[in-house]
């Protein structure tokens, strides 16, 4: 079967056609690294109507701070959510204008038995299909577990969280999300998911570039006459190739698997460059991509398109004009793009009955490109923008059960690029594992490729260490450690992976220093620091591990594990009232966080209280150790 899968996945990825090197418009002279961004109240001062009609579309109102005045949904407080995996229930409400949602767990007898209420900073989405929630601790943003669904008017779990898979509080937002859900943030340097400064939406220059040098020339009084000439102070997409137009949506309508290249993040990416320049994308086949396929997939669906396929010229803006609201039809161009095709005149223009078509207004697009679910937002429909005969044969909207029938995975597509290297596909293998589908074929998939890239450099090196991290060979990769020198790993991710296995095969004296580096590399990433903590208490340095565990709570203070840790190095103390003290923090924050339960169960049996020491323990249900301690307690 697997054999079969790979050949599959050749065919698929590997292109026969010789690849077409698309390059960066150069011509406009933003692209330059001299260029800066300048904001959109920049832009406004000249494009008053523009703007004035832009910031109502969904770009525009893609991101906002937490007010009933900008959210879509219903905030009474009465649509309790319910996790039935995890047992949590889940309260959105407002008060005086602020956001909030209030988590809580009920006992066998209906009484309260946990609560902890967090404050909604930010509404993410512009509430054309949801209205998602973030929480900003000290800069910090993670996504609450609740998403309000318009279309069906509902609260409910938010798209990932559901099937025993709730982060509750702790979902990271980072660089990835946020730089399409937003303009671009101000992040912290050496973070994943700290923010310096916030914007509220979507702005000009994500689509135009850099502002800095139009600006500037505008003011100094040099104008482009844009009816005969074109400005190359400023992108304007219409001038760009159609690949790089496809590119510049694709950026974000397309949430396929990103891997970065080397030396890039997601901030680098301009209108103009080619995405692969910055970038690689992949997106998983399945047996029923036809009709199965992610919401964010507009730019992937078009280009499979026989519209798309047969047209030098389509692309996303033959349709959709940015400035306007994808509902007014009188500012975007719909049937009217088909009919520069298809004349009404011809004799096969369309082979539905008029009758029909009169129901239907001719509206080419409810036939052509109907709405289905999508596989990985719940609660929504979409336009599917695969134009063709085909859909219009089948042109019901599938059900959310219909997008998620079991189909088999065929291997992963590279859509950025049509001839990606072996170590490409190796790369977008493991991010797949990583990010969506834990599966040990995918991790033969990224073995098969890795080990038919024949250079030998870092970046092969580092993708080496990746693989053998997640195949779970620790082994293997404290031999790699014990050759290397920690303080010359330049990948944070890959120092974190070397310490870990060093960890894991309990040599902590090993594992120190390459924690100690993937901390020097980011510093902002909390659980490394929190690691590193753990090592020190492993060698007995609990005056190191006791300050990196107080430096991870002055930048977070609602991190359990932290808590935990911290009356673990109190109890060996012997202060025990500290000890309770820490575990009590730790379980308000999260009432089954496992070293807290242990550690103070502990505690209640040297203090001669079994009933408190089972009545924690009774809070894992379902676990081997829990089980075992209960038994001993009996």
């Amino acid at each position: 079967m697997l054999g079969f899968a790979l050949a599959l996945l050749l065919v698929y990825c590997s292109g026969g056609a010789e690849e077409e090197v698309v390059s960066a418009d150069h011509r406009f002279r933003n692209l330059g690294d001299s260029a800066t961004y300048v904001g959109m109240t920049s832009c406004q001062s000249c494009h008053g109507n523009v703007h004035q009609s832009y910031v109502k579309t969904g770009m525009g109102r893609s991101f906002a701070k937490a007010h009933q005045a900008n959210s879509a949904a219903d905030w009474a407080g009465h649509q309790s959510i319910f996790d039935t995996a995890s047992q949590y229930y889940y309260l959105p409400f407002a008060r005086d204008s602020q956001l909030y949602v209030l988590e809580y767990r009920l006992g066998p007898e209906g009484d309260t038995t946990h609560k902890r209420l967090e404050q909604i900073s930010y509404i993410i989405g512009s509430g054309h299909h949801t209205n998602s929630h973030l929480i900003n601790r000290n800069g910090y943003v993670y996504q609450a577990p609740v998403t309000y669904y318009t279309q069906d008017g509902r609260w409910d779990l938010a798209p990932g969280f559901e099937d025993g898979h709730n982060s509750r509080f702790d979902r990271l937002i980072a660089h990835e999300c946020l730089t399409c859900h937003n303009h671009l943030p101000k992040a912290a340097e050496g973070g994943l998911n700290k923010y310096l400064e916030m914007p509220e939406g979507i702005e000009c220059e994500r689509c135009h570039g850099p502002g800095s040098i139009h600006v500037k020339e505008k003011l100094a009084g040099l104008m482009v006459d844009t009816s005969k000439h074109i400005d190359y102070s400023i992108v304007n997409p219409r001038h760009l190739s159609r690949e790089l137009q496809m590119d510049l949506c694709q950026r974000c309508h397309l949430q396929g698997v990103a891997v970065l290249n080397p030396g890039k993040s997601f901030y680098d990416f301009k209108p103009g460059m080619p995405l692969s320049s910055v970038m690689q994308v992949f997106l998983p086949r399945f047996s029923n991509s036809d009709k199965r396929f992610i919401m964010a997939s507009q730019a992937d669906r078009l280009r499979l398109s026989p519209c798309y396929l047969k047209s030098e010229e389509l692309s996303c803006i033959s349709c959709h004009n940015p400035h306007h609201d994808v509902k007014s039809r009188t500012e975007n161009r719909y049937n009217e793009s088909c009919l520069g095709c298809h004349a009404p005149t011809a004799p096969n223009f369309c082979s539905v009955e008029p009758a029909k078509r009169l129901e239907k207004q001719d509206d080419c697009v409810s036939c052509h490109m109907p709405r289905s679910g999508s596989i990985d937002i719940p609660h929504v429909t979409i336009t599917d923008h695969n134009i063709s005969k085909a859909t219009a044969r089948s042109a019901m909207a599938l059900t959310q059960e219909e997008t998620e029938e079991v189909a088999a995975f065929l291997g992963l597509a590279c859509l950025s690029k049509d001839s990606p290297s072996n170590l490409d596909m190796a790369r977008g293998y493991l991010a797949l594992y990583d990010k969506f589908m834990g599966q040990s074929a995918v991790l033969d998939s990224a073995r098969y490729y890795l080990d038919q890239e024949k250079e030998e450099n870092e970046l092969q090196r580092q993708t080496k260490i990746h693989l053998l991290f997640a195949a779970g060979r620790y082994t293997a990769l404290e031999e790699l450690a014990l050759q290397a020198k920690a303080a010359e790993e330049k990948d944070a991710w890959t120092a974190y992976r070397l310490g870990e296995a060093c960890y894991r095969q309990q040599n902590w004296a090993k594992a120190l220093p390459f924690f100690s580096q993937a901390v020097a590399l980011l510093p902002y990433h909390l659980d490394f620091r929190e690691k590193l903590g753990v090592c020190y208490a492993r060698l007995g340095q609990t005056a190191s591990a006791e300050q990196l565990f107080q430096e991870v709570l002055l930048e977070d203070r609602k991190r359990p594990l932290t808590y935990a840790n911290l009356g673990f190095i109190a109890a060996q103390k012997g202060d025990l009232k500290r000890a309770n003290y820490f575990y009590d923090k730790a379980l308000d924050l999260d009432p089954l966080q496992e070293s807290a339960i242990f550690n103070k169960a502990a505690l209640s049996v040297r203090a001669g209280n079994k009933a408190a020491a089972k009545a924690l323990l009774e809070r894992l249900a379902g676990h081997a150790k829990a089980a075992a301690a209960l038994k001993a307690l009996e």
